[in-house]
């Protein structure tokens, strides 16, 4: 979910005959198909009346010449978002038993004219004023800068399923702060109440479209738990729905002054319940620091908004410092955002930060390392977008320790920088749904690190995520989509989109609702080339390439756990030992450090000679600026495999060539700080 606002357009005149129509859908149960049975991506029966779907053909099946799957990718949208928040603040459900006029229909405080729609009043500074009428006329919404309406209709992403998509994601989403701030709602506003109603909601709406196709495991939307029943989907030319969470507080992990409101019961409860529901990616922080990480800051009058969300959920504001790295936070917005700061206990007020100064000083906390290794235990995915670059940084830095592939970034809300990193560790990235030419021109910009690592890539639609979507280009504008238009399989033919009296066109409304994804994806393609959308169509294989590994990853044998440990020297405590045994004990709270002076070393005794190609450094404040590490097999004759002169701590993998070795020894050449070296851990892992 990405809050970012845009102007709303004024809106009158409600149709009140609508209110008849909907009572005459409701009246109406579902009626057969015109082509049921004759082609199995239509259903037997579809409810009417209902949404258009306006695309003709069939829909692909199995794989590509070497076997991948093809088809793209969404790794970020919230379909049942309109239970989140208390309920009321995105208007529409998905689907309703009801039908279509029930389901497309705008909360009732909206009525007459939008005049209450506080939410958009806050996020855009316009008056929220709009037509509420939903079906059949849909004057005002959904609309690419409508951000309160639903956008996620069961018709409308079945259009995108016929349009090439493959996977979707639905993060489960909600904020606790935002449903007790809003004025209306109308159930509580525990975050995980709210994930266990929309997973639960996600698989009625997989046995409201099998009924249309004759019962359990016939429909197209199928929800899967692991990658090979996705590519099965797949390959059976249907639609494979991960589930994933977005949330500020998961498992009740909030932070109060400081102090963390769970415990790593807690997480361990957390993570079996989640994944007992079939949540198989999530994000461990958003938009407010909790116990677990520090987030990135959200920038102008919103960012201004989010801190005094911060302010009310932690009892603290955002706090930063000088970054260390090339990454940075995004800058906290100054702009004023008179709505949310009345919220504010009287006397306080939202600081002011130096525009050096622009990274959290809230990584990861121990008890988000606790959930990022509990999530690698269980096979799940983590979601960097919204973490601090200092939490970023440690989770890719424990990622790369353990050779662990699961990192996403869905919704380019990390820092550019990270890119080639997560596409070393094996990670997927998808962005966010910009315009096509600023989409195009991100996409080309990382096209070569696709290409080295030979990937595909995603889209993050977000929709329901309250961020804004790509605006019309214009009637007129150059190389503008024509209808009707192919697939990108070339196997299927899509038309504009229509629900009710409404017919949708990209170059004049731009990305109204999920119906119009395979419009924006050929709007890519005449703006940004084939190769663009050939990358994306790659994109559903790279997912699933991620997926596996991480389900398939076992943490390797650790070979200097009980060796033989010793040092150039030790510092002496009367309290505690900072022995060499410290650092390969098993212990992260225990370490080894050394005297405080730049030429010291520490050496392992494996105790037999090994097939060595990855060393881990787990560096306590005490770091190695510059240091060596180095092999050998009789513990005389010492080769460097691997060094560096810009150690900056934390947590260092050194890979090199598998080489033969008995003796693993850490040679410091330069202090980064006025103090010694000091470990937590030692790691050494064979071939």
């Amino acid at each position: 979910m990405t809050s970012a606002g845009r102007p709303y357009r004024r809106r009158k005149n409600v149709a009140v005959v609508s209110l008849l129509l909907l009572v005459l859908a409701v009246a109406l149960g579902p009626t057969p198909s015109s082509a049921a049975g004759t082609d199995w991506w239509n259903p037997t029966a579809r409810p009417a009346p209902d949404s258009g779907i306006n695309v003709t053909g069939a829909p692909f099946t199995g794989t590509d010449a070497k076997g991948d799957v093809r088809g793209f990718v969404d790794a970020h949208d919230h379909i049942f978002a309109n239970e989140a928040f208390g309920g009321r603040l995105i208007c529409g459900k998905p689907f309703s038993e009801q039908g279509v006029a029930d389901a497309l229909k705008d909360c009732p405080e909206h009525y007459p004219d939008g005049s209450l729609a506080i939410f958009d009043f806050i996020t855009n500074g316009g008056d929220g004023k709009h037509d509420p009428v939903g079906w059949p006329t849909f004057k005002d919404w959904p609309a690419h800068d409508s951000l309160t309406h639903q956008q996620n209709y069961y018709a409308w992403v079945e259009r995108a399923w016929r349009g090439g998509q493959r996977v979707l994601v639905n993060d489960l989403v909600t904020n606790g702060v935002i449903c007790s701030v809003y004025f209306f709602k109308d159930r509580g506003c525990d975050e995980m109440t709210s994930i266990r109603l929309q997973a639960r909601l996600t698989y009625d709406m997989q046995s409201f479209v099998d009924k249309m196709y004759g019962g359990p495991g016939k429909g197209w939307f199928r929800i899967v738990t692991d990658s090979a029943q996705a590519r099965k989907v797949i390959e059976q030319g249907k639609l494979a729905v991960v589930l994933g969470v977005e949330t500020s507080e998961p498992f009740g992990c909030k932070q109060v002054l400081d102090i963390a409101q769970c415990s790593k019961a807690d997480i361990d409860k957390g993570l079996d319940e989640l994944y007992a529901l079939g949540v198989r990616s999530m994000f461990l922080c958003h938009k407010f620091d909790n116990a677990l990480c520090g987030v990135r800051f959200d920038s102008g009058t919103l960012g201004t908004a989010i801190n005094v969300g911060q302010f009310l959920s932690t009892g603290t504001f955002w706090k930063t410092e000088k970054c260390t790295g090339p990454q940075a936070d995004n800058p906290i917005g100054g702009a004023a955002a008179p709505e949310a700061e009345k919220k504010l206990p009287e006397g306080v007020r939202v600081p002011s930060y130096q525009a050096d100064a622009q990274c959290n000083v809230r990584g990861l906390t121990e008890l988000g390392e606790y959930a990022a290794r509990g999530m690698m235990r269980r096979g799940m995915m983590l979601e960097i977008d919204h973490m601090s670059v200092k939490a970023t940084g440690r989770v890719l830095d424990i990622f790369e320790a353990e050779s662990y592939p699961g990192v996403l970034s869905s919704h380019s809300w990390m820092d550019l920088d990270w890119t080639e990193r997560v596409y070393g560790l094996g990670g997927f990235i998808a962005q966010y749904m910009h315009g096509s030419e600023d989409f195009v021109a991100e996409a080309k910009r990382t096209e070569a690190l696709r290409d080295k690592y030979g990937v595909g890539y995603g889209y993050g639609t977000d929709m329901n995520g309250v961020g804004g979507w790509p605006g019309p280009r214009g009637a007129d504008a150059p190389d503008k989509v024509t209808y009707p238009f192919k697939s990108v399989d070339g196997g299927s033919v899509i038309d504009r989109q229509t629900t009710g009296e409404r017919t949708w066109d990209l170059n004049t409304d731009g990305a109204a609702h999920y119906g119009l994804v395979p419009d924006w994806i050929e709007d890519i393609r005449r703006v940004g080339g084939q190769d663009v959308v050939d990358d994306l169509f790659r994109g559903a294989e790279s997912y699933l390439d991620t997926w596996r590994a991480s389900e398939h990853h076992e943490p390797e044998a650790d070979l200097a756990r009980g060796a033989t440990a010793s040092a150039s020297s030790s510092e002496r405590s009367l309290f505690t030992s900072y022995g060499p045994h410290r650092a390969v004990d098993g212990d992260g709270g225990t370490r080894w450090a050394s005297d405080w002076s730049d030429d010291q070393w520490y050496r392992l005794d494996l105790g037999s000679t090994r097939s060595v190609e990855r060393v881990t450094l787990d560096w306590e404040r005490a770091y190695a600026k510059s240091y060596r590490v180095e092999l050998s097999t009789d513990g005389t004759n010492w080769r460097t495999a691997w060094s560096t002169t810009a150690g900056d701590g934390g947590l260092d993998t050194a890979r090199f060539a598998g080489t033969p070795a008995r003796y693993v020894r850490v040679q410091g050449v330069e202090r980064g700080t006025d103090r010694g070296y000091s470990l937590y851990e030692v790691g050494v892992h064979g071939s």
